[in-house]
This record gives C-alpha cells, structure tokens and sequence, in this order.
C-alpha cells in the first residue's frame, strides 16, 4: 500500500513564500551581474578601453542605443552566460544622453553599476584629432576647441555621475590600457597612478606638462671634469661623480621621503598620472642621473614609473 502525504499551505503563507524565493533570487542575479559604462569625451580613449574590458572577459557593447540600456541590463541579470558586460555610451547619442542619467540611477538600483569617465585636456584631443584627421561627432562646421567645450557642457550632469575619473592627456594607448587594468583587476589603491620621471636642461624651459619640478642646478657640475662632459648622467661613472657628494645623498633621501609622503594624496584627489620634472643647466648629467635614481625608488616603492630624458641625446 502506497502512503501519500499531503500538506496543506495556508494561501497567506504560500503569498509569503514565493515573493521571498523571487526576492533571493534577484539579490542574487543583482550581486552576480556587473555593468561598467564607459563614456565620456570625444578622443578620450573610450574604445580602446573597452577593449581592455573585453580581454577581460566583459560582453561590450558600443554605442548601444539609449531606449535598449535597460532592457540589455535585464538581459544580463537574466544570462547564465553573461555576468559581466560594458558599454560605451557618448555624444554620439545626441539630444537622447540628456536621458543617460536617470538611466544610470536606475540601473543602480538593479545591478551592480559602475560609471567610469574619461577625459582630457583640449590640447591633447586636439592633437589627436589633428594626427587622425576625424571631425568631432558634432559636427564639421565648428572648431574641434568649440565642439569641446560643447561637449564638456552636454557631459556635465553624466560626470558627475562617475565612480571613476581618468584623465588620459599625458597617457599612450598602451599605458592607458594598463592603468584601467589595474583598476579593474586590483581596484583603487594608492599605487594606482603613473608616474614620469623627467629631465630636462632650464636652458630649453621647464616642461609645460610638469606637476612638480625640482632644481637640481646646486649639484656639483661635471660639465666642468673635461673626462664627463661629452657624457652624461647615465654613464656609471658620471652617475657616481654625482652620488660621491654629501648633498646629493642627503637630497636623494629628503626628496624620496616627500614623494612617498605626497603621491597617495595626489591618488586620493583622483590624479592618475604624475609627472616630476628634474632640472639642471643643460640637462645632460645631474637631472638625468637624479630622475634615473628617483624612478628605481618609486619602482621600489611599488609605483609604476617611467623615465624620460627631454634634453639629453638618445
């Protein structure tokens, strides 16, 4: 004889039930999905970093059009396949981005949703589109310097919006692409910024593109040891000339403690590339030998450093 067991369910109980399965679920497809957008001005380097995020295994979407960002977001949530994706959205939308931050509001409240802008100077993407030889999205018959700062104005209210602000003046392609990896890969720590080292001769200028510069013109010369002046600051022997002096040492140590102490809070102001400036007369032998020194002690330090000498021959 089979014996059925049969348990009865209040309605009200069976209401409760089901809802609170629904909302389990939904928690969970909200933890599990994540959504980058990426926008921000014209030439900034948007599509190469959503290449960076589709290396990184994102589904990426460009240009996708302002009434189906939301449906793609359900989408997603609802995807055993898809748990990571990103989007370009920008200008090219036209008067439709007006509606982007409402958007962006509420998809915070569905997925996981993280806005990263990018940006740069006007100088900088007028270069670009100069070396491209593109017109701006907005049109042919303006400037690219008007066409900006109308952009700049239309970007405001979605800038605001942004969990992450890059700057990509000073940045190649390359080193772009490794700065949002990390930020991506490792998240925001106070290593995550680029920093250049630069020498340079006061008898040229200071580098317009410098945040800090130092004077290293106290150093003693070796433009005047006739065995290291047709040398320079990157010879071991020359480089040592310049180390043998106390003030040398005791400049090394005080200015390697001040950055130590000052790069973090540049990071926490939202500053992704530094630039040190270091200058001598011509820029042949102390600023090269002291910005090769201070990029082998951030390196150390964990920072990612590269060098350039602006005067000083190849």
């Amino acid at each position: 004889m089979c014996h059925v067991s049969i348990q009865i369910v209040p309605k009200s109980a069976k209401n409760l039930a089901i809802p609170a399965v629904r909302r389990d679920r939904r928690r969970h497809d909200e933890a599990r999905t994540q959504l980058v957008i990426i926008t921000g001005l014209s030439g900034s380097g948007k599509a190469s970093v959503l290449k960076v995020f589709e290396d990184q295994g994102y589904y990426c979407v460009d240009n996708l059009p302002m009434e189906l960002i939301g449906r793609f977001a359900e989408l997603a949530k609802q995807s055993t396949e898809i748990n990571k994706a990103a989007l370009v959205v920008d200008i090219r939308e036209g008067d439709q981005l007006k509606r982007l931050p409402a958007i962006i509001n509420s998809l915070r409240k569905q997925v996981k949703t993280t806005v990263l802008f990018l940006e740069a100077s006007d100088e900088a993407l007028i270069r670009r589109f100069s070396e491209t030889r593109r017109p701006h999205p907005l049109g042919k018959d303006a400037t690219v310097r008007s066409s900006l700062a109308r952009e700049r104005k239309q970007l405001k209210p979605i800038r605001a919006l942004a969990d992450i602000v890059v700057d990509s003046s000073k940045f190649n392609v390359h080193e772009l692409r490794v700065h949002v990896t990390d930020k991506f890969t490792t998240g925001e720590t106070d290593k995550s910024i680029l920093i250049s080292c630069v020498s340079f001769g006061y008898k040229a200028g200071v580098p317009n593109d410098a945040d800090l510069v130092f004077d290293v013109r106290f150093l003693p010369n070796p433009h005047f040891v006739p065995q290291f002046r047709h040398l320079t600051g990157r010879n071991p022997q020359v480089a040592e000339y310049i180390r043998s002096f106390p003030q040398t040492q005791e400049f090394i140590e005080r200015i390697s403690q001040l950055l130590i102490y000052l790069i973090p809070h540049y990071v926490s102001e939202g500053k992704s590339y530094l630039t040190i400036g270091f200058g001598c007369t011509g820029g042949q032998h102390r600023s090269v030998m002291i910005a090769e020194e201070f990029k082998k002690r951030l390196a150390l330090a964990g920072y990612k450093v590269k060098v350039t000498h602006r005067d000083s021959p190849k």
